[in-house]
């Protein structure tokens, strides 16, 4: 699918299976189900550079993520790319991914960072922890709102963090 000149790609990632690290994923699944208009969504384990292709059709990208410190109950600021070499193509970061895009195909994607506050990483079950849970909802209210109104209204979010309420 050519995406619109509208559409933003919500790409969340994190490993479901370890608690909190959760996150990205679960907020990709809550945004998929309602299936907001001009946005489409994407959901790894990881970022790999195979994602750069996917990234550079979108006119905006927003990744999200379990951020391990941080403000809670989430961060979201606008994300440089980043030109980097290195001998593992297996995991890159955001900012890699959308510095490819840019390089290999000559995309003007605007990247965006969306780190939701997680606590515990350690257990393998797939359950958020109750503070997680809690952050999680924060951020889709905070996004939803943004990811309706398109690019533009992401733009303008800027760099920003919601304190705990």
């Amino acid at each position: 699918m050519i995406p619109d000149a509208d559409q933003v790609l919500l790409y969340g990632y994190g490993n479901p299976g370890r608690e909190d690290d959760g996150l990205g994923t679960s907020l990709a699944e809550a945004v998929e189900k309602l299936a907001i208009a001009g946005v489409a969504v994407d959901a790894n384990y990881q970022l790999s550079v195979e994602d750069a292709a996917t990234v550079a059709r979108y006119p905006a990208v927003i990744f999200a993520d379990a951020a391990v410190a941080g403000p809670e109950p989430f961060s979201f600021a606008p994300l440089a790319p980043k030109r980097q070499l290195s001998f593992s193509t297996h995991s890159v970061d955001a900012a890699t991914v959308l510095g490819l895009a840019e390089e290999m195909f000559g995309a003007k994607t605007k990247g965006y960072l969306l780190g939701i506050r997680g606590y515990s990483f350690g257990m393998f079950t797939e359950k958020l922890t109750a503070q997680a849970e809690a952050n999680l909802a924060a951020a889709i209210e905070f996004l939803v709102p943004l990811l309706r109104q398109g690019p533009v209204a992401l733009a303008a979010a800027g760099d920003r963090s919601r304190p705990a309420s």
